[in-house]
């Protein structure tokens, strides 16, 4: 994450500090390439707005929520209260996170082991920084483009959160058009549910390979996501469909980030 300021809550504890956040990186945001720039532009935001925030580090696991949906309940259970415990040790209270499975888990099944806190998904917080006036944005280069944004299951059928990522987008000046299926009627991007681990199951056609077409009808020229999931799955229909040097799969995060040029 260099040069990047990243603090950890370790060093936050040793200072006797608090910070107003605590960003949940997640697997994907910490491990896969394409998502670790989503992480950094993230931070870029949160460094802008001032905002005084800190990681885990490696005291981060897992969440547990693939073991949970590919049917594992004890390693789900083992990984959440390993993770509660490090959480309430440091008297975590507000969480954010740029990933919609983090994001489910940790607002609906931490709970009930322990574990509760105000969850917000990152597209719900950048809203609230851009309300406020603690980050400013022009639309610049975006302006006039056309932007679709794909709902990422456990962000909205999920958890009934539509508006904080189009209202978000709307600050870009875009021409933000919508696919058919959209909002509540959404289609999966094809990784929920731990698919996203295993190969495709025997079919007429993959999931990510319709919802990409489906995005790709729009004639966007960006295809905006609030997932790292989501992100893979669509740059990989893109890609099938040989329009990756015309269509770009970029996150909310990363789109806001390229705006304000941080």
């Amino acid at each position: 994450m260099e040069p990047l300021k990243v603090p950890t809550m370790a060093e936050c504890a040793a200072k006797g500090e608090s910070p107003e956040v605590l960003f949940w990186v997640g697997c994907a945001g910490s491990f896969d390439d394409r998502a670790r720039k989503i992480t950094k532009a993230f931070v870029k935001l949160l460094n802008a707005a001032g905002v005084k925030f800190a990681v885990l580090g490696q005291e981060e696991s897992c969440t547990g929520d693939p073991a949970r949906r590919a049917g594992n309940e004890l390693l789900f259970q083992m990984q959440a209260m390993q993770n509660i415990g490090v959480l309430n040790g440091y008297g975590i209270k507000r969480i954010v996170t740029a990933c919609p499975h983090c994001f489910n888990t940790l607002r609906n099944e931490y709970p009930e082991l322990g574990g509760t806190y105000e969850v917000m998904h990152h597209t719900q917080f950048i809203n609230a920084l851009l309300k406020e006036g603690r980050l400013k944005v022009g639309g610049g280069s975006f302006k006039g483009r056309r932007i679709v944004f794909h709902d990422p299951c456990y962000l909205g059928r999920g958890n009934g959160e539509y508006e904080a990522p189009r209202e978000v987008l709307a600050r870009l000046d875009a021409e933000l058009v919508e696919m058919k299926r959209c909002r509540q009627n959404g289609l999966c991007c094809g990784a929920g549910g731990a698919q996203m681990f295993k190969e495709p199951e025997p079919g007429t056609r993959d999931v990510n390979i319709e919802r990409s077409e489906e995005a790709l009808s729009t004639d966007p020229a960006y295809i905006a996501a609030g997932c790292p999931f989501c992100n893979t799955m669509l740059t990989d229909g893109v890609k099938h469909f040989n329009k990756e040097d015309t269509v770009r799969v970029k996150d909310i995060a990363e789109l806001i980030a390229e705006a304000g040029d941080l």
